[in-house]
């Protein structure tokens, strides 16, 4: 399974990414190995939204579409 995943930073900011573990990559995000550099001076993130796919470019194609969300319509998504 992979998965697209919305996490929230310690400083409210928002971060989309995908992976084919969740589990693995908030610890990765939390303990600052091979996690976003985006999220490493954000720590902790909290995973607050998340989709799973049959297939990695399902996932990477959500996750490029998620991205080109305001933070207004992600936070929507987060909270429907």
């Amino acid at each position: 399974m992979n998965y697209t995943y919305i996490v929230r930073c310690a400083d409210g900011t928002l971060y989309t990414g995908w992976t084919n573990s969740l589990q693995k990559r908030m610890k990765a995000h939390n303990e600052g190995k091979n996690g976003a550099k985006y999220t490493k001076t954000k720590r902790p993130v909290t995973l607050v939204y998340y989709e799973g796919f049959s297939t990695k470019e399902e996932a990477m194609r959500r996750e490029y579409q998620i991205k080109q969300f305001t933070r207004h319509r992600k936070l929507e998504l987060i909270n429907f």
